[in-house]
């Protein structure tokens, strides 16, 4: 009788070296799979995180110009008051040295 090579490795060796040669070939195909899977996936989650980053870019702009216009607002209105404080400030002094004066 001849003998072969797998008549001289153990029972047990020769399932060993068979599962994790099946274990290779089909976790690479279960690889390729997941691959091509998430692909799909991310380009459709990509268009979904490029809608959601505009909307977001949209929201923050509009609240951009909210802010400047208010700021604007508030320019105005601390440059009528320091108009203001610096008339008031000129009544005081003048009624200083005319009291002064007399």
């Amino acid at each position: 009788m001849c003998m072969n090579s797998s008549e001289l490795i153990t029972g047990t060796a020769i399932t060993s070296i068979y599962a994790s040669f099946r274990l290779r070939r089909s976790s690479s195909k279960r690889f390729n799979l997941r691959v091509h899977g998430l692909n799909r996936r991310r380009k459709s989650d990509m268009v979904g995180v490029k809608v959601e980053m505009e909307i977001k870019n949209l929201k923050l702009y509009m609240e951009n110009q909210t802010i400047m216009e208010e700021n604007q607002k508030l320019r105005k209105k601390a440059l009528l008051l320091h108009q203001e404080n610096q008339a008031l400030l000129s009544q005081i002094q003048n009624k200083l040295s005319s009291q002064l004066g007399n």
